[in-house]
């Protein structure tokens, strides 16, 4: 076997808990470098899908919510708003807050490439056998369910 090539356990083996983190990892490494549209980092690209998922956002909740420091997304913000991809708008519900809105462009490039980041995993998929196919498309979506309800709980 290629050292470089992944061993894949038999169904009948268990996976451990170490196991199915790494390949977790690797999958979404893998996915994420896919995604090149607008030359983002994996930060920037990560602040633009959150905002156009959930709407404008105080800087302060931007950070909180992708673990950074507010110097640190307050240059992230600046830097994406040089590049017209957000905006600061004014805070219509407290006059001193601003919120950091994405721009038509930056909403642009945030689906391309999370259309890239598709397609790679469409690509992944369709690799596998047609049991291995299946799994990963119920597993998946089940795992993202009980992360929402995780959420949703707290």
């Amino acid at each position: 076997m290629d050292p470089a090539t992944p061993a894949v356990p038999e169904a009948s083996h268990a996976t451990s808990p170490e196991d199915l983190i790494l390949a977790v990892e690797r999958m979404v490494r893998y996915v994420r470098q896919s995604a090149v549209t607008g030359g983002l980092s994996m930060a920037a690209s990560a602040v633009l899908g959150r905002l156009g998922r959930e709407g404008p956002c105080r800087l302060t909740d931007l950070a909180r919510a992708e673990g950074a420091t507010q110097p640190n997304m307050t240059q992230l913000v600046t830097r994406l708003e040089r590049a017209d991809l957000v905006r600061r708008t004014a805070d219509r519900s407290d006059g001193r807050g601003v919120l950091v809105e994405v721009t038509d462009t930056g909403l642009e490039i945030s689906r391309q490439r999370r259309a890239e980041r598709a397609h790679a995993l469409d690509q992944l998929i369709a690799e596998l056998s047609e049991p291995e196919q299946q799994a990963v498309r119920v597993a998946l979506p089940a795992l993202a369910r009980a992360i929402q309800d995780r959420q949703d709980r707290s």
